[in-house]
């Protein structure tokens, strides 16, 4: 079994009369891609807050790469890179200023030896070893937000946290991180992604917790959430034959005579959603019916996260 890089046991926040997180046991393991989802206002971000040590809990325990948080910061934070609520930059400073400064301010293996090298490595890696030289302040909202990562990256870290990485970013610039997130994690890196674009967690993490209200109410691998619905999605060509076959309604009316109780839904003209049971392609061919494509339905993380959480606006407010 691998060891944990995130560990908290019943991990609670209260602001006020504000139950923002409630008793919250999350587990990362070292070397996940774990996808942290939620709408807003259910508590990720403040969680991730506690995850550093920027938020203190009002009950619960917090362990970061075997360390406790946050009675162990100083030794175990410099071991991680995080982006949180958005890129922060001093705006007359150029980028590779930005990256040196912050560099410095946290004791970092290397020091100022490995630094010059490391500051080039990450702005190379977001693509902005061009223009390292602008004040950031002239840079774009997409240039800003390669910035930010380019920060969370410069100390090599062991588990790196990000909220919404993609955000302001064109595809291209999509593209570049998740390429760079996918090729850290092969090279051990534990990741923990926060985002809204269930699509690009679902082709990225391997797997996801989603919060919903204060707590934290699936915890699981993607693979397993994305489960067969016990539905075929099935696509039909046309004529089986040459004798004029069947098409359209005629060929939906047969199908439905074939299948009889398979058939869940009115078909979509040559579309059918049928119950997975049987050989439902074998007996629509030998109806005389010729079948293009036979698909599993899986469920989306889409379909999973929108079944568990809170329609918008009945969350909370943290």
């Amino acid at each position: 079994m691998r060891d944990l890089a995130v560990e908290t046991t019943g991990l609670t926040k209260r602001f006020g009369r504000v139950q923002a997180v409630t008793d919250v046991d999350l587990r990362v393991a070292e070397g996940d891609r774990f996808g942290f989802l939620g709408p807003n206002g259910s508590g990720k971000t403040t969680t991730v807050r506690m995850l550093l040590g920027l938020v203190l809990p009002t009950s619960g325990r917090v362990r970061v790469l075997g360390g406790r948080v946050p009675q162990d910061a100083a030794r175990v934070l410099p071991q991680v890179g995080a982006m949180v609520e958005g890129p922060a930059a001093i705006g007359h400073l150029s980028g590779r200023a930005n990256l040196r400064l912050l560099d410095a301010a946290v004791p970092t293996p290397g020091g100022r030896r490995t630094r010059r090298r490391r500051v080039e490595e990450a702005l190379e890696a977001l693509g902005l070893a061009q223009v390292g030289r602008r004040p950031v302040r002239a840079y774009s909202l997409g240039m800003r937000q390669r910035l930010g990562i380019a920060s969370a990256l410069v100390r090599r870290p062991r588990l790196l946290v990000l909220d919404e990485p993609t955000n302001g970013l064109d595809p291209q610039g999509i593209a570049l991180v998740t390429d760079l997130l996918l090729d850290l994690s092969a090279q051990g890196t534990t990741l923990l992604v926060s985002s809204h674009l269930l699509s690009e967690v679902e082709h990225l993490c391997t797997r996801v917790g989603v919060m919903d209200r204060g707590r934290l109410v699936v915890q699981d691998h993607v693979d397993a959430l994305r489960a067969p619905t016990g539905r075929l999605l099935v696509t039909l060509a046309g004529a089986a034959h040459d004798d004029g076959g069947r098409s359209g309604e005629a060929g939906a009316a047969l199908a439905g005579q074939l299948l009889g109780r398979r058939l869940l839904e009115p078909p979509a003209g040559h579309r059918l959603v049928v119950a997975d049971c049987g050989d439902v392609v074998g007996d629509l061919v030998r109806g005389g019916l010729a079948v293009r494509e036979a698909v599993v339905e899986r469920r989306t993380l889409t379909d999973v996260v929108l079944s568990r959480t809170t329609a918008v606006g009945e969350g909370m407010g943290a």
